[in-house]
């Protein structure tokens, strides 16, 4: 991507609308890549303002503008200005303009001059090169106090800022405002960064500036003067001329620039324009600085924060850009967390991210106790962890995002009570767990309900109990627990189990036919879980024809009293006394049927 020769480019700030009237010189735009600007416009003075000659101002006048097949535009603006309080409504090549925004000076009690500025760059990208034609500029004082002081114009530019594969990377800034001089004024033009001297230039726009006027008129940068000879002499710097087109016929405005490679040095972040002037009325509108630029700008944004109920573990997605660029961000760019100012993670971009792109990257974090439940969290790309960064960038404050977070918990836990299970094997006791849920159904959603044999478990989501319905465990107490949805985080309850010796169930008859159905006396439950137990068949009689035990089940045969034998026993009914020898559970008795 290194040699890519795409342009990319990023405006940073948003068009005001309506009036401004804070006047001061700021910067407005910023724009990066291969490009450069020109400039087109013209007076609507017929003449050189000056108390001698005729006040006549124009309404209408052109300029051309010829870029070659390379230069493709990126941006327009148009800046019109005049004396008066100002016309707001003009046309350019017959399209009605508005402005985004206007300025305003005011001189003394008589006399007043405004400015207004509008974004042309889709009109102008649509007709590209031609002639531009300024119309319907009408409502331009040329009352006595200006026209007895010489101090009657209007004009118009527009400032093209175009594209060139050809071109080193660039960094442009516009600013503008509208501050006036006599006597004195210093601009301060921050957001620099200066790597390299070469071509660089600075551009003005400029209003009022008489060619005959050059009493102590001096136009520095950085304590250095600027000039052009002949066009722009050091002693009269705004004289009506164009250094675009080396015209010098603008009557009353200047489209100047001036090359400013022995004016900065490399570092420099900020610079200070003066001008000083003893008669001369200049009112300075716009000021573009061209600069050679490569370097990356690393931002950040948070996309999402992913976190779970009573967890110190949080989930980010994020995505690191490199938008306001004129050079690829590095692979392995570092990015530091912090919380509250406290370093808790760190990790890096994984890839060298072109001009204009950017890459997504997630990060899980795990918080110490000594982090409150409420904190800011800070994402910061080009963070060592220390503070510091590894790279040098275009911007090297823009490398922050922050987002609120409050850790979430549930309330303290709720004991249901007491569950009681079922024996029904060695060290195995049965339970229905979802019986609880019925006493829940009113203030939860019960469907929702998830078990587990640990709170650890539970915070960790880690292995829930598969079939609470049927769950087996030890016959040893313990203690289950049940998450169920709430608002903002679910709640917990705890379940006490014990288990307990419970009925076997006894079935009603059997026929012990050999068919391999139902043929011995089964009771569910008591088999293995019994294991001492006793039991005992009578005949109607009340004769004891048959004793078992764990060992020993009834097949439908007698083997004791007086039918022991092999023989199957008649159908009929026939009376049990089933000894459990449990503690909890007193001998069953009933009666069971034979039928073949």
């Amino acid at each position: 991507m290194a040699n890519c020769k795409k342009t990319y480019f990023f405006y940073f700030l948003v068009l005001v609308t309506n009036l401004i009237l804070a006047q001061d010189i700021s910067l407005f735009n910023q724009l990066n890549g291969h490009l450069d600007y020109t400039a087109i416009g013209n007076t609507l003075n017929t003449v050189e303002n000056n108390s001698s000659f005729n006040c006549t101002i124009n309404t209408t006048s052109s300029a051309t503008l010829n870029l070659s097949n390379s230069q493709a535009i990126e941006a327009a603006y148009l800046y019109w200005a005049g004396s008066g309080e100002g016309d707001f409504n003009v046309s350019l090549n017959s399209t009605s303009i508005t402005p985004d925004r206007t300025f305003e000076y005011i001189l003394d009690t008589s006399r007043q001059f405004f400015a207004a500025f509008t974004d042309v760059t889709e009109q102008v990208q649509t007709e590209g090169n031609g002639v531009y034609t300024l119309s319907n500029l009408e409502n331009i004082d040329i009352s006595d106090p200006y026209c007895s002081t010489g101090t009657n114009f209007a004009g118009w530019a527009i400032m093209i800022i175009y594209s060139d594969p050809s071109l080193p990377l660039n960094q442009i800034n516009i600013y503008d405002g509208l501050e006036s001089v006599p006597d004195n004024i210093i601009i301060q033009l921050d957001n620099l960064n200066v790597l390299d001297t070469t071509g660089a230039k600075i551009g003005f726009l400029a209003w009022e500036g008489d060619a005959g006027l050059a009493v102590n008129e001096v136009l520095q940068m950085n304590g250095i003067t600027l000039s052009n000879p002949p066009l722009n002499p050091a002693n009269n710097a705004f004289n009506g001329t164009n250094s675009f087109t080396n015209d010098s016929n603008l009557f009353n405005m200047d489209i100047d620039f001036y090359p400013i490679q022995n004016t900065i040095n490399i570092g420099d972040t900020s610079a200070v324009i003066q001008l000083t002037s003893g008669q001369d009325l200049v009112m300075i509108n716009n000021i573009i600085t061209v600069l050679n630029s490569q370097l990356p700008d690393a931002t950040v944004e948070i996309n999402s924060i992913n976190q779970a109920c009573n967890s110190r573990e949080i989930g980010i997605e994020f995505t690191v850009f490199n938008s306001n660029s004129t050079e690829q961000l590095p692979a392995f760019t570092p990015i530091a967390f912090y919380a509250n100012g406290i370093l808790i993670g760190q990790t890096q971009t994984q890839n060298e991210i072109p001009m204009n792109s950017s890459e997504s990257g997630s990060m899980n974090l795990i918080l110490d106790s000594n982090i409150a439940n409420s904190f800011t969290l800070s994402v910061i790309v080009d963070d060592n962890g220390t503070g510091n960064g590894v790279v040098s960038e275009i911007n090297e404050t823009n490398n922050n995002a922050e987002i609120a977070i409050e850790l979430t918990e549930s309330n303290p836990t709720t004991a249901l009570g007491i569950l009681i299970g079922c024996h029904i094997g060695i060290n195995q006791t049965s339970y229905n767990l979802t019986s609880i849920l019925e006493e829940l159904s009113g203030s939860y959603d019960i469907d929702s309900a998830i078990f587990y044999e640990s709170l650890d478990d539970l915070y960790n989501n880690i292995g829930a109990i598969i079939n609470p319905s049927e769950y087996l465990y030890s016959r040893e107490d313990t203690t289950i627990y049940v998450q169920l949805d709430a608002e903002p985080c679910y709640e917990i309850f705890s379940l006490e189990l014990t288990g307990s010796d419970c009925e076997p169930k006894v079935p009603e008859g059997f026929s012990p036919n050999g068919d391999g159905y139902n043929d011995w006396f089964n009771i569910q439950g008591l088999y293995n879980i019994y294991l001492n137990h006793e039991l005992l068949i009578y005949n109607r009689l009340g004769a004891l024809i048959f004793k078992g035990n764990n060992d020993i089940k009834w097949d439908g045969k007698a083997n004791t009293g007086p039918l022991n034998g092999n023989n199957l026993l008649p159908v009929g009914t026939y009376f049990y006394l089933l000894h459990l020898n449990s503690r909890d559970l007193k001998p069953m008795t009933g009666w069971v049927y034979i039928n073949y």
